[in-house]
């Protein structure tokens, strides 16, 4: 009998990464799970990131670590720059950290070419999004080439696939896919300033998008606020 192929997961803790996870479980794959501490605001994502990768069955779950806060230029990773609250408009936010997803996918392939894994999960979204330039089909399609070029596993066979699961899904399609999977979504955190006990805030771009979702899907939302709404 063949062995599951292997695919690393990028898992933030919150609540599209948890869904890409599970969709990579189901479709047969070893899931090894990579979250990065990259100078965020709070580790109440990482923690997140632990419990839902041993809830939905990942292999295996690393943390990296990258200092992105010693560049500024994001909300996330300054404290001097203010989080955007029920912010209305278009144009890409001050939560954007520079190079994120491309730093980001660069170690999720560094280390599925050292585990000889031809398949790497990434839940970003270019539909329910805060107007991230680094969430968009273009750039995966971009990277994914860059990737297949630069890399011995991809110049000897091993073409590297990044799959994006839920790249065109509305944020309520994503929680109704979720559910279908038995994801619990109140272990996940995808607020930009959760509290230390991952209490979301409830006004950021990630917080307004989350429970509209919610509300969209026709879903008790199970989030943790530090306010009742």
């Amino acid at each position: 009998m063949l062995s599951s192929p292997r695919a690393v997961v990028l898992l933030s803790g919150g609540l599209d990464s948890a869904t890409c996870l599970a969709l990579a479980r189901q479709q047969g794959f070893k899931c090894h799970a990579l979250s990065v501490a990259y100078g965020q605001r709070h580790a109440a994502e990482i923690a997140a990131a632990r419990r839902v990768a041993a809830a939905l069955g990942a292999h295996e779950h690393r943390l990296a670590h990258v200092e992105l806060g010693q560049f500024g230029g994001s909300a996330l990773t300054d404290p001097g720059i203010a989080i955007p609250e029920d912010r209305a408009g278009d144009g890409i936010p001050v939560t954007y950290v520079p190079a994120r997803n491309t730093v980001m996918l660069s170690m999720a392939l560094a280390w599925a070419e050292a585990l000889g894994a031809c398949d790497i999960f990434i839940g970003v979204n270019a539909v329910d999004y805060s107007g991230y330039p680094d969430c968009r089909p273009e750039f995966i399609a971009a990277f994914q080439a860059m990737a297949r070029l630069a890399t011995k596993a991809g110049v000897e066979g091993c073409p590297l696939s990044i799959h994006t699961p839920l790249i065109g899904l509305s944020k309520a399609e994503i929680i109704l896919q979720g559910i279908g999977l038995g994801i619990d979504y109140e272990m996940t955190v995808s607020c930009y300033q959760a509290d230390n006990e991952g209490r979301a805030c409830g006004h950021c771009d990630a917080c307004r998008l989350r429970r509209a979702g919610f509300m969209a899907a026709n879903i008790a939302d199970p989030t943790r606020y530090r306010t009742s709404f």
